[in-house]
Parts: structure tokens; sequence; C-alpha cells
């Protein structure tokens, strides 16, 4: 099964937390014992597992990835996007996630987020559920 999720994001860099969404597909799939593959389908954004507990440090994520991918810096690429390229790259556009008992197995802190690197834009994340 592959569902997919609509995502619109509101700034340039941003990381937005998306764990309950996921989720919600899996209770809906009534997967109990299982696999989540998520693949965000563009080039210039991602998805990553990092702490949720605190707010400050999606905030940082996205500083310090400015700070070592900085949004200009004499790239050739004519779209001027070159830097939301090599973030997309370092971070990745998959996950892979156990599901059990009908949950997604993540750590106390951790929560999923879709990584915004070329925004604001309506972005997908497809999601494929396994059973087993």
């Amino acid at each position: 099964m592959i569902l997919e999720l609509q995502i619109e994001t509101e700034h340039q860099v941003q990381l937005c937390e998306i764990t309950h969404e996921v989720q919600h597909a899996v209770t809906r799939a009534a997967i109990k014992e299982g696999l989540a593959v998520l693949y965000v389908p563009h080039t210039t954004a991602a998805v990553t597992i990092n702490e949720n507990a605190d707010v400050d440090v999606s905030i940082d994520m996205v500083n310090g990835l400015n700070q070592l991918i900085p949004l200009q810096n004499r790239y050739r690429h004519l779209e001027g996007n070159s830097a939301a390229h090599i973030k997309s790259s370092l971070i990745g556009t998959s996950e892979q996630l156990i599901i059990r008992n009908g949950k997604l197995l993540l750590g106390t802190w951790q929560g999923i987020y879709f990584c915004e690197f070329d925004g604001p834009r309506k972005r997908k994340l497809h999601i494929k559920l396994l059973e087993g």
C-alpha cells in the first residue's frame, strides 16, 4: 500500500514535523507489524528523524545547515537553488521505520520531519506500508 501525504511549506528552509500524519496513515491502514518506508520525490527536499521534544532543535538544524551550505556561494546551477539540492542530498530523501503493535517504533524524543530547502512550496511524501 502506498499513501501520499501533501505538505505545504511556508518558508524557504524549514523542518515540518509530520510524525502524527505518518502514524495516522499506519493506523488507517491497520498495520500491526511491519515497515513504513518514507520517500520524498523532490530534489530540493528531504526527510529525517530527530528530536521533537524541543522546537529549538529544528531551528538549530535549519541554522546549522544554512551556515554549512549558504544560499549564495558562487553556485553554477542556473535556477539558483543549488544549496537546496546539496542539503537534500546530505539529509536524504528516505527513511524506514519499524511498526510494532500498530505504532511507529520511535525513540522517546524522536519525531519525523519533512525538510524543505527550496520553499515555500506544495510538496508530497510517499508512504509505503509493508505488513509482516
